[in-house]
């Protein structure tokens, strides 16, 4: 037995559970979702069992490249979507979470992931490490169950204003998401720039440098701060929330992928 043995045995897991999900979506019977559920905590237990044996192996924290990182941000999820199903009872949300969840198995299982450990640079010889990014992608986890909660909604309010039924009440899909973002905009806050300006000062002397993973980090800050501005100041309810929702975590898609590959700055360690 070993990581990557670990790895694959939760990858399964979450398959079977994204199955059982969408077995239950389909049947409208609850046994497929409380298997799915069942499934996915199993999942999570082998998950963290893994991360644990990823960190004694290398000596460093599960997520120092795109393949740990990819791996801890879909353990992330799942936690984040088992607090989510026990804590507000939404499981037609479940599936179509699941398949985010993965989609980043996937991707960390890739042959274009390197999953080999290497030794950490010296900026990344830090605790704060560890509070910058596993904090920050809590934050995220939370971001994309709202991201889903938020195009549910989009559907259910328009089968609603033509009269259909829906599985889930647009009211609800929006009173979750907001809670979703309330729970992920501070996490966010606290890991993506608190955390991370702190780092940066000791790694390199300065608070703030607009290095592009720091600026993408603030802009993804922004629009969610406007969310939840436009919420709680503005009354905004609805669409215009869910479209907010959406492109905030577009905006943290991009930070996460589209500036590793598509731009460099202090945060490229290649």
């Amino acid at each position: 037995m070993n990581e990557s043995t670990l790895f694959l045995i939760t990858f399964i897991l979450y398959i079977l559970a994204t199955v059982f999900y969408f077995a239950f979506l389909f049947s409208k019977k609850e046994n497929p979702a409380k298997t799915g559920f069942k499934f996915a905590f199993a999942g999570l237990l082998v998950h963290t069992l893994a991360l644990i044996w990823r960190t004694v192996e290398s000596g460093h924290a599960p997520f120092t490249n795109m393949y740990e990182s990819l791996s801890f941000l879909a353990w992330a999820s799942i936690l984040a979507y088992i607090v989510i199903e026990w804590k507000f009872k939404i499981r037609k949300a479940g599936p179509y979470f699941m398949l985010i969840v993965i989609a980043l198995m996937a991707l960390a299982s890739s042959p274009l992931m390197p999953k080999e450990a290497t030794p950490l640079v010296p900026a990344l010889q830090s605790y704060w490490l560890w509070l910058h990014v596993s904090v920050t992608l809590l934050g995220e986890a939370f971001f994309a169950f709202a991201f889903i909660t938020s195009i549910l909604y989009l559907v259910a309010d328009a089968k609603e204003k033509r009269g259909e039924k829906t599985g889930l009440s647009a009211e609800k899909l929006d009173s979750v998401s907001y809670r979703c973002i309330a729970i992920g905009f501070p996490l966010f806050t606290l890991g993506g720039i608190v955390f991370g300006m702190v780092w940066a000062y000791n790694a390199w002397g300065s608070w703030w440098s607009w290095d592009p993973k720091e600026t993408w980090s603030l802009i993804t800050w922004f629009v969610f701060a406007l969310y939840l501005h436009t919420r709680i100041v503005m009354g905004w309810k609805g669409r215009r929330s869910a479209y907010i929702a959406i492109i905030g975590f577009l905006a943290a898609l991009f930070t996460y992928f589209g500036v590793n590959y598509l731009l460099t700055g202090l945060h490229s360690y290649a």
